[in-house]
């Protein structure tokens, strides 16, 4: 009882936060989205995010992204899904092609918590396998060059850092769906 409370009261304290702003994301580290649990139930919080968990749900990775973890993971704004190529993300949760979403979403997350003070350039592994490449410069942190517009949005079992684009792995072409 007083889990799911402390998961409400988070879930409602980050659309607070969201809401209050301009239009850029605003996502921020709060002790209630820590307490609001897992990586999904964050995400889930916060409406910037609600196309990204359609997208997880569609590829039946809830239940993975709730796991022990932990996970960094790149999460794209519903903008960042507005801005591929029209009709794209329809047929991306169509059933059929499942494997290609589980794909493009798998690279979007890495093994372990990489908080933003510990971010270096240079490649790193994404859980889908091919590598992400991360750049730093005095306009902060590119991933595969998208921006991270925000970072250490803290979960139970891990981190999100929110970019404004959907990153590809090399081998996806979503044109071909």
């Amino acid at each position: 009882m007083r889990k799911s409370f402390m998961a409400a009261a988070a879930a409602v304290a980050l659309t607070v936060l969201a809401a209050c702003g301009d239009d850029e994301p605003n996502v921020e580290t709060t002790v209630a989205a820590a307490e609001a649990g897992d990586i999904v139930a964050v995400a889930s919080g916060n409406p910037d995010f609600s196309t990204l968990v359609a997208a997880v749900s569609a590829a039946g990775l809830v239940e993975t992204l709730q796991g022990d973890g932990p996970f960094t993971v790149f999460a794209p704004t519903n903008a960042a899904f507005e801005a591929l190529p029209a009709g794209i993300l329809d047929k991306l949760l169509l059933p059929e092609n499942k494997d290609v979403l589980v794909k493009i979403l798998t690279y979007h997350v890495v093994a372990g918590k990489v908080m933003a003070a510990d971010v270096t350039a240079g490649d790193v592994p994404s859980v889908e396998g091919q590598t992400i490449a991360v750049t730093t410069n005095d306009g902060g942190v590119q991933v595969n060059g998208a921006n991270v517009v925000a970072a250490d949005v803290a979960a139970s079992n891990g981190v999100i850092h929110v970019i404004d684009a959907v990153i590809l792995p090399p081998d996806v072409d979503p044109a071909a769906l």
